[in-house]
């Protein structure tokens, strides 16, 4: 790993820790096996850097659209919203203004929450409580009354409690349920954070749990996955083929590309581009292809066909009847309505939620060649996680916002895991967000291009969670067992729940859709038997892999090591000084936490990020 700071660069290991300037050093056709160079030049290479991460942001976003347009649409028909022009524009408002906040909560996530470079966005987590909550009676959708009804030209529908409401007035009152709901629920989210009740247990936490949290995020997702690539096979695979060729094949091929700088006027400098922008290029390749295919009618046309969802032209009406500009606003919908049922059913998805987001965070932190993250980023990270699910609901996207696995993926793939790059995914989100008509063209990305792509990310989220065993001792009959068991039982009892849908019956509706919740969710199950049997089953420290892995990033020297441990650590501070606050010590957000005194220095750097060399 290579550390750079503005005065120097430090070797480690085999990895690369770039700042804001020095992310532009990559681009140039400098030796990176020297051990030691210039400090970067802050005012050009930042100008050049902008250009970089710009790119880097947007290939983030268009990893990020498949997910985000997805529960949106998802969710659409379970609210009442009609298959009519109206219900198109409701549809891309609600794709709008989860753009919008997942840019919001990307940027503060990034900048005050666990710092590192992980993308917020609309989650799956929450969706079994929320289409509970819609199937409720009193939620049925209502059949359309006899048109000119009343005298409307309008559509008007007789709802559950016999009101008389236009086509967005019936979906707008299930939302407002749905919000409350969330927003309540999320206020645990953030008490547990700001008390460090997550970072408490995260000590107990080694890499025999850690490992099959991670994998199986990707291999939970796996359906996702499959689901969208099966559309079209053909078109799939050949996203998946041309970022496999770009990211593992040519990411050693730099193309020349015309420059100008005052020092060197004209010139020409190489530019490892395929290892950078493996996304971009898979998915413009794979939509050129579809579109060539549309155009000369060799996709089918019938909309019962699967293959149908590989035309570019399925979802023309949604583009066309979008606004040019929307500012999504709090209370648009309405004022949200809070239900004692909503709450509880809501409560399992922010469980699931904060699980999968640690574990996210091991996962990031581990394929970017971070250290693992301390308790302190860890209990920040869910804080404002648990605000960012508030934030989003104030607004009224109909979901909660959690990191996002697919871009942690595509780190590896990139081998780009710059903050700022992320920080700029954030701002794109926002502002595509409130230009609606420009942030609809995405929408019409084919499904099957996005499955092409997840078929690849998704694998590298599970390869990265098994990495971890590197650190235990697979020769031991304990650590075989709580691997296998783990792993078996997490995939076993999820399908199982998800094939017997209502098999839970306790006698309380609100406590069947909790249970319900957890044990369909094959990480949490995993993440739950590996953490017990790791804390019961006797063994040590070196055979559980807990001195190993705490120890990573330790070099020979014993003085040079804890210098540089202490110094990588700074990544996860706040981009602040919070030493100056007396009661630092005591919160469990802050770096000083749990010290003896604060530590007068720990300002960081702004835009640290990492790039992981394969």
């Amino acid at each position: 790993m290579y550390l750079y700071s503005t005065d120097a660069r430090l070797p480690i290991d085999n990895y690369k820790l770039y700042g804001v300037y020095e992310l532009a050093t990559d681009f140039s056709p400098q030796n990176e096996s020297s051990e030691s160079v210039e400090p970067a030049n802050t005012a050009y290479d930042d100008h050049k850097l902008l250009y970089v991460c710009i790119a880097l942001g947007l290939q983030h976003y268009l990893i990020a659209v498949g997910s985000i347009v997805g529960l949106p649409l998802l969710l659409a028909t379970n609210l009442c919203i009609a298959n009519d022009d109206q219900g198109d524009v409701a549809r891309v408002l609600l794709i709008s203004s989860l753009f919008f906040a997942s840019g919001i909560c990307t940027i503060l996530q990034t900048t005050f929450g666990v710092r590192l470079p992980i993308m917020q966005g609309g989650t799956f987590d929450y969706s079994p409580p929320t289409l509970a909550i819609l199937s409720f009676p009193h939620n049925q959708c209502p059949s359309p009354l006899p048109p000119m009804f009343m005298n409307s030209t309008e559509t008007l529908y007789s709802d559950t409690d016999g009101s008389i409401l236009d086509g967005n007035e019936v979906w707008m009152r299930r939302m407002r349920e749905i919000q409350g709901a969330i927003i309540v629920s999320s206020l645990f989210q953030v008490i547990l954070g700001l008390t460090g009740a997550v970072g408490f247990l995260v000590r107990f936490m080694g890499p025999l749990t850690v490992a099959p949290t991670v994998a199986l995020i990707g291999l939970n997702l796996f359906s996702i996955a499959y689901t969208d690539a099966s559309k079209h096979w053909g078109i799939a695979l050949f996203t998946s083929f041309v970022l496999i060729l770009c990211s593992q094949y040519l990411h050693q091929v730099k193309i020349p590309f015309p420059m100008y700088s005052k020092s060197k006027k004209c010139h020409f400098k190489r530019s490892p581009i395929f290892k950078t922008f493996p996304a971009v290029f898979a998915i413009g390749a794979a939509w050129i292809l579809c579109l060539i295919f549309t155009e000369t009618n060799a996709f089918t046309s019938d909309p019962n066909n699967p293959n149908y969802l590989a035309r570019t032209d399925i979802r023309s009406d949604v583009i066309s009847n979008a606004p040019w500009f929307y500012f999504p606003y709090p209370g648009q919908w309405g004022f949200p309505r809070v239900t004692l049922a909503g709450v509880m059913g809501m409560l399992a998805g922010v469980i699931t939620g904060i699980l999968g987001s640690v574990g996210d965070y091991y996962a990031c932190a581990r394929i970017s060649g971070a250290p693992n993250p301390p308790g302190h980023a860890i209990n920040r990270g869910i804080l404002l996680e648990g605000v960012g699910c508030i934030i989003s609901d104030v607004i009224g996207t109909g979901t909660a916002t959690t990191s996002f696995s697919e871009n942690i993926g595509a780190i590896g793939i990139t081998r780009v895991g710059s903050r700022r790059v992320l920080q700029i995914a954030g701002l794109v989100c926002v502002v595509l967000g409130m230009f609606s008509k420009f942030g609809s063209i995405f929408v019409a990305i084919p499904t099957p291009v996005i499955g092409g792509l997840f078929c690849v990310v998704f694998g590298l989220i599970t390869s990265t969670g098994l990495s971890n065993l590197q650190f235990v001792d697979l020769n031991s009959p304990r650590n075989l067992f709580i691997m296998g068991f783990s792993f078996f039982m997490g995939l076993t009892v999820s399908q199982w729940i998800k094939a017997n849908p209502g098999v839970i019956q306790t006698g309380v509706v609100e406590i069947d859709q909790i249970i319900t919740v957890l044990l369909q969710t094959a990480m949490l199950v995993g993440a739950v038997l590996a953490f017990i049997f790791d804390n019961t089953i006797p063994g040590t420290d070196t055979e559980r892999g807990i001195v190993s892995w705490r120890n990573q990033k330790k070099t020979n020297k014993q003085e040079e090591k804890e210098n540089l441990k202490n110094k990588i650590a700074e990544c996860y501070n706040l981009p602040f000084s919070t030493s100056c606050c007396r009661f630092s010590r005591y919160l469990p957000i802050l770096p000083e936490y749990g010290q003896k005194s604060a530590s007068k220095d720990n300002k960081l750097s702004v835009g640290i990020g990492y790039v992981t060399q394969m």
